[in-house]
């Protein structure tokens, strides 16, 4: 699957350019970025697709040296699991 990086969102395309994966993680405050919304398509879920997309999402926010946080349900039970909050 291929994604596309944005500054604060990472998505997925499927061949009719309609989204199937999706996640944004604005800066809310300097240096503070929120996980706020992660989506998967119906077709794609139960593949690990959500999980790949908060990963990649981490892994940009501490590329900016920022703080992680989320208000999205998924990405907050991700980040607990994985310690990084």
């Amino acid at each position: 699957m291929k994604f596309i990086k944005e500054d604060s969102r990472i998505y997925s395309l499927g061949e009719n350019k309609k989204i199937i994966a999706e996640i944004t993680f604005p800066e809310i405050e300097k240096g503070e970025f929120c996980i706020n919304h992660t989506f998967v398509d119906e077709i794609l879920r139960g593949q690990g697709i959500a999980s790949k997309l908060v990963e990649l999402a981490v892994e940009e926010i501490e590329k900016k040296n920022g703080k992680v946080q989320a208000t999205c349900s998924y990405a907050k039970k991700w980040l607990e699991k994985n310690k990084k909050i």
